[in-house]
């Protein structure tokens, strides 16, 4: 048929990976333990422990969180326990960081996970521009998942995706 258009893009092998796909659902959180700090910046252990006693973390049931602190108080590594003690068994993950930190804590197991034998030999495009917060690490960790799986990996759109990888022939 002649002036047919010809979608060659759904007639090729190329393969899209979106990571948006496996963001995990569920409440994102942050802990600022300089709320319990003398002056934002000063750390009683005795007031500490009876702020943690007397807070409710129940309200982060099946959270994700992050715990940090906003001020430039030295924190003893114990403090940052204690705290863990307190969120165990209630948050679904609590990680020492920024919410970035947490996505990309949350996503890591995620990925060394995937099944990518479906992607072997294949050019591959990873998915940019998502609506979730996929951190940009989980970008670098499929992408290094995927080299020397994948013929070839690009980032975007099949319509405007720029090359990342190539498998030497």
């Amino acid at each position: 048929m002649e002036g047919e258009i010809i979608n060659r893009v759904a007639n090729s092998k190329l393969k899209t990976i979106d990571l948006e796909d496996y963001y995990p659902e569920g409440t994102r959180s942050e802990i600022d333990i300089s709320q319990w700090l003398m002056e934002g910046i000063v750390l009683v252990e005795s007031r500490f422990r009876e702020s943690l006693k007397n807070t409710d973390f129940t309200i982060y049931k099946d959270h994700y969180v992050a715990v940090n602190c906003s001020t430039d108080a030295i924190i003893p590594q114990w403090a940052w326990m204690l705290l863990q003690t307190e969120l165990s068994g209630i948050a679904q993950k609590v990680v020492l960081g920024s919410p970035e930190d947490l996505e990309t804590a949350v996503y890591r197991p995620i990925i060394n996970a995937l099944d990518l034998s479906v992607y072997e030999n294949v050019p591959v495009i990873i998915k940019g521009c998502s609506n979730k917060p996929v951190p940009l690490a989980a970008y670098m960790m499929i992408t290094d998942q995927l080299q020397g799986i994948a013929r070839s990996i690009m980032y975007g759109e099949a319509c405007s995706a720029v090359p990342v990888y190539k498998k030497k022939r």
